[in-house]
């Protein structure tokens, strides 16, 4: 089985009644799209982050196009981002008609080397999209820093970074808009797809409310086009509403795998994550790098184990984005995490004797390596 099933089905027994009652109460209510449940999550979410504006989407790749277009990023634009990321964060900026420019990562903690930003940075760039990476946020003071010197706008990727916080402030609520996609796998997931956009300015959330509603403000009345279609369901956001109330239980138990991990692993040639300076970490992924990676995993898929890889390609070096133009070699760190990155299982509901499997087998096979 692979790990979404796993953490699904675990989750889904301890919680059956809740999630059951809320898809219940979303059926009895009759209003099934941009109802109660969607508007009473938009304010607990945006309530949770201390920020004033949540506008729920359907996913997480279309909150992030969404929030580029509510900033004002278009066609001829240049967006400053990094290749080590899932493909979507990409793909939102080319459905945009905006450029991705990479830049490449630290070597200790993935992060977008924001070091980098300003030598990327050309009379067409208009917006810096950080990646808070697999549970931790990248460097925002200095990402903060460089928008305003060069007069830029920040859009947060918080996909894998949900309730993470950078020097005691929450993932989401440093630049002008921040995007969360609430895939099942997520630290906050829904029971399919779903996502959101919030933000601190008023008339970027009047944007992504008529974005997401074909370019409507009011009902048959187009007022701006290419409008979507792009609604978080009533019942993923019901279901949501009752997460929510659990999220910091949840990145508590995967704190608590992250540490057996660390402890148990400590004396291997794993490298291990590292938080970064100031960060808290919520390891929606607990990603480790060694340089016989295949032969580790090819070993344990022996035992029965299967993990993951994230990600295995990076962006850049990937067909469909070919045309960019970014060589073998551009972009070092990040070609040669792809090379050395895999993933332990971590979901909240991951029993001891489950994460001692897991222990055991990566330690005899890493005996033999």
């Amino acid at each position: 089985m692979t790990q979404l099933v796993w953490g699904y089905l675990d989750e889904y027994e301890q919680e059956r009644d809740d999630i059951l009652d809320a898809v219940d109460t979303v059926f009895r209510s009759g209003k099934l799209v941009l109802g109660p449940s969607v508007k009473q999550f938009e304010e607990e979410f945006a309530a949770y982050h201390g920020i004033a504006h949540c506008a729920g989407v359907d996913n997480g790749t279309n909150a992030i196009v969404l929030g580029l277009r509510a900033i004002g990023v278009g066609p001829g634009d240049e967006v400053i981002t990094v290749s080590n990321t899932a493909a979507p964060t990409v793909v939102a900026i080319d459905a945009v008609g905006a450029t991705p420019v990479f830049v490449d990562i630290h070597e200790d903690t993935c992060l977008m080397d924001v070091g980098q930003v300003e030598s990327a940075i050309t009379d067409r760039t208009r917006c810096l999209l950080p990646v808070h990476l697999y549970g931790q946020c990248a460097d925002m003071d200095a990402v903060t820093a460089i928008a305003g010197k060069h007069g830029l706008t920040v859009l947060e990727d918080c996909a894998q970074a949900h309730g993470a916080r950078y020097r005691g402030r929450l993932a989401g609520t440093m630049g002008e808009a921040a995007a969360f996609s609430f895939y099942p796998t997520k630290v906050l997931g829904a029971y399919g797809d779903g996502g959101a956009t919030i933000t601190g300015d008023a008339q970027v959330d009047a944007n992504l409310r008529r974005l997401r509603y074909y370019g409507m403000e009011q009902v048959y009345h187009v007022v701006e086009t290419p409008g979507y279609n792009s609604r978080l369901d009533e019942v993923q956001a019901e279901i949501l509403r009752r997460k929510l109330r659990r999220l910091d239980a949840y990145i508590e138990a995967r704190q608590a795998i992250a540490a057996r991990y660390a402890e148990a692993l400590a004396g291997t040639d794993l490298v291990l994550p590292r938080i970064a300076d100031g960060n808290s970490h919520v390891y929606y992924l607990y990603a480790v790098h060694h340089p016989a990676r295949d032969k580790i995993l090819a070993a344990l898929r022996e035992r029965g184990i299967s993990l993951s890889i994230s990600y295995p390609w990076p962006v850049h070096r990937q067909r469909g984005f070919a045309h960019l133009g970014y060589g073998q070699g551009a972009l070092p760190v990040t070609e040669r995490s792809a090379e050395q990155v895999f993933s332990l299982p971590m979901y909240p509901s991951l029993s001891r004797g489950d994460q001692d499997k897991v222990i055991d087998a990566l330690l005899d096979v890493l005996a033999t390596m």
